[in-house]
């Protein structure tokens, strides 16, 4: 998948009352059987991570955040190739 490619989430809906109290982010709807199919296709270890987005128009938008952290790579080890006599321990 191309690192640009938006996967919008299926079943998700988020909107901003303007009128609404500060305290009040927004609402998120949620339509139980398209939400369930597209978090069951898009888990990762039990988890789907998304973002809420604001479109160029002003709506806002849920997307998949597909984003996942590299692997770290391990120091390859020397073998040793000593007996084990001429250590300190």
């Amino acid at each position: 998948m191309e690192q640009n490619e938006k996967i919008f989430a299926q079943g998700f809906s988020f909107k901003r009352n303007e009128n609404a109290p500060d305290f009040v982010v927004g609402r998120q709807s949620i339509k139980v059987d398209e939400a369930i199919a597209f978090l069951k296709s898009n888990a990762k270890n039990g988890w789907v991570n998304l973002d809420i987005k604001r479109a160029k128009g002003g709506n806002f938008y849920c997307e998949l955040d597909t984003w996942e952290a590299k692997p770290k790579q391990q120091p390859v080890a020397q073998a040793d190739t000593s007996s084990g006599e001429d250590l300190p321990f």
